[in-house]
């Protein structure tokens, strides 16, 4: 089977480490040996797994193990916020995966969509049709959705030009030092454990940057407003770690938290901004904070007043 990839927004990543990214079911191992076999094309050349790619570049996958996944559009209620013809804004609940991958191919945000709107944009491929960025499946909160692919170009290029503003609340462990500050760190793969993501030095891998402003202070907590100017894996979670204040029940790059009845990290994509593809217009989206936030937020309010 043959798969075909463009370059959205990313730049100077490295050829094996996009079509892992692309295809997380396939080894490193057996990516590079596509390469050296000549199945893995950049722009239609043979090139070395180190190659860097920039925008626009498209990738050629051909490997006789993948299996093409066959999706099917489901009747599964979503939160759309606004929709026309170039684009859509969803409130996707927590415990929702996004895209369908190998062995989760149903009940994904795509097979909803895939039912509820007409056109969906093709620049992501089959399996990712309209998704121009990504929310973890624990994570709540807006993401837009591309119809056609003119707007996925343009909303990608609003994202990598930093035109597009995404703010998320976190209630974080500890109480943070400043009231606002700016995290900045190289940002890849976790060397050992290769379904998590780790920070490194500058310069080593990505760059990824996150900018915080505190909200409300609970002595052993903190609510805090993350901004971001890079869209990487897990990066809020992550830096959250990093400064020593990781995310309350979020289980993998934090601890597991007993004090309240969440299911999974207390992080919620409550802001979005950006302009209207066609027209240009600047549009601002908000959303509230699911019930189990709501309820730990609650819970600290009424500790705060005994």
């Amino acid at each position: 089977m043959t798969k075909v990839f463009t370059v959205t927004n990313e730049d100077n990543v490295r050829l094996d480490n996009f079509v892992l990214t692309m295809m997380p079911d396939l080894s490193r191992s057996h990516i590079k040996n596509l390469i050296k076999d000549g199945k893995i094309l950049c722009n239609g050349k043979n090139v070395k797994a180190g190659e860097k790619l920039k925008a626009g570049y498209e990738v050629l996958v051909e490997d006789e193990e993948i299996k093409p996944l066959e999706l099917i559009a489901q009747d599964i209620p979503i939160d759309i916020v606004y929709e026309d013809d170039d684009m859509a804004v969803i409130n996707k609940p927590k415990g929702m995966v996004v895209h369908p991958a190998v062995g989760n191919k149903n009940n994904t945000l795509v097979n909803a969509l895939l039912f509820k709107l007409k056109n969906l944009s093709s620049i992501n491929g089959i399996v990712r049709p309209g998704i121009v960025h990504r929310l973890d499946k624990d994570t709540s909160g807006l993401l837009v959705i591309a119809k056609n692919d003119k707007a996925h170009i343009n909303l990608s290029k609003q994202i990598q030009e930093k035109s597009c503003h995404r703010y998320y609340l976190a209630l974080c462990n500890g109480n943070f030092k400043n009231d606002e500050g700016k995290i900045e760190t190289g940002f890849g793969r976790h060397p050992k454990n290769r379904k998590q993501m780790s920070t490194f030095d500058v310069g080593i891998g990505k760059i990824a940057i996150t900018n915080y402003k505190v909200v409300k202070r609970y002595g052993k907590y903190t609510l805090v407003e993350f901004k971001l100017e890079t869209g990487r894996t897990h990066q809020i979670r992550v830096h959250s770690k990093y400064i020593g204040h990781p995310i309350v029940c979020d289980e993998v790059y934090g601890t597991k938290n007993t004090e309240f009845k969440a299911h999974g990290q207390l992080l919620h994509a409550y802001k979005l901004e950006l302009r209207q593809p066609t027209t240009n217009e600047f549009l601002t989206f908000t959303s509230n904070l699911p019930d189990d936030f709501t309820k730990a937020l609650k819970k600290l309010d009424n500790e705060l007043k005994q």
